[in-house]
C-alpha cells in the first residue's frame, strides 16, 4: 500500500466527521471587496457549466440543498463561500470555521455575453492570485468528455498563479468501466504536464457516492 493510500485511509474518518458537522452558506462575493475575512483555509471548486459541481458539493456535505443556496438568480457570477465546521472562538467571541469551500461560477458558458465572461475572468483570476488562505483548487472534469480547451485555460491560470489543484473526474457512473479507465489515464497523463497540478487524480460519482469519502480526505489533507 502506498504512502498516499495510507494517508487517505487515515483521513477518511476525520474528514467524514468534519463534513458531518456544522455547515452554512456564508456569503456571495461579486468582487474582491466582498470577500470574507481571511481567517480560515479555503478550498475552491472550479468547473465547466453542467459538470456536476452542485451535485458534488451536496454529496460532500450530505446536504441536498446546500449548493442551490448559491444558485439563486444574481449569484451565478459570484464567488460563494460556505463555512465548514466550527473552530475556536476569537477575541470577539466569534467562532471561525475549520475551513471554507468556495464555489466559483461555472465556466464555458458559450452563450454568455462577452462582458460577463470578462468579469468572470477578472474576478476568478484576482481571487486565485491574491488569496493567501487558498490552500487548493479542485478542477472538475466531466468523465464523459475529458479535459477540454476551456479546462486547460483554467489549469493554465492556476499554474501561473501557483495554486495547487486536484483534477476531479465527475459523473464516473455515466460511462462504461473501459471508457472510464481510458479517460482516467489520459487525464492523469495530462495533469503531469502542469506544474501546479497535484499528481493524485480523484474519480467521483455524486449519484453513486463513489469517491466522495476520498475527496473529503483530500480536502482535509490540503488544509492540514
Amino acid at each position: 500500500m502506498s504512502d498516499d493510500t495510507d494517508r487517505t485511509e487515515e483521513l477518511i474518518e476525520p474528514a467524514r466527521k468534519l463534513f458531518a458537522g456544522p455547515i452554512a452558506f456564508l456569503r456571495s462575493a461579486p468582487s474582491l471587496n466582498f470577500l470574507p475575512e481571511a481567517d480560515a483555509p479555503e478550498i475552491a471548486f472550479a468547473g465547466r457549466s453542467n459538470v456536476g459541481k452542485s451535485s458534488l458539493l451536496n454529496a460532500l456535505t450530505n446536504r441536498n440543498g446546500l449548493a442551490r443556496t448559491s444558485n439563486t438568480p444574481g449569484r451565478t457570477q459570484e464567488l460563494n463561500f460556505f463555512d465548514i465546521g466550527g473552530g475556536a472562538a476569537d477575541e470577539s467571541g466569534e467562532t471561525a470555521p475549520v475551513m471554507r469551500l468556495v464555489d466559483m461560477p461555472g465556466y464555458g458558458f458559450a452563450k454568455a455575453p462577452k462582458d460577463i465572461v470578462k468579469k468572470w475572468r477578472f474576478l476568478v483570476n484576482d481571487y486565485l492570485r491574491g488569496r493567501q488562505v487558498l490552500r487548493r483548487a479542485l478542477v472538475l472534469i466531466d468523465s464523459r468528455h475529458g479535459i477540454k480547451d476551456v479546462d486547460r485555460e483554467v489549469m493554465k491560470m492556476l499554474d501561473e498563479a501557483a495554486v495547487s489543484y486536484h483534477l476531479v473526474l465527475t459523473k464516473a457512473d455515466k460511462i462504461k468501466a473501459s471508457e472510464l479507465k481510458a479517460v482516467t489515464e489520459r487525464t492523469a497523463a495530462e495533469a503531469k504536464t502542469h506544474v501546479a497540478a497535484h499528481p493524485k487524480l480523484l474519480v467521483t460519482s455524486s449519484e453513486k457516492d463513489f469517491g466522495i469519502a476520498e475527496l473529503r480526505a483530500a480536502i482535509l489533507e490540503a488544509i492540514l
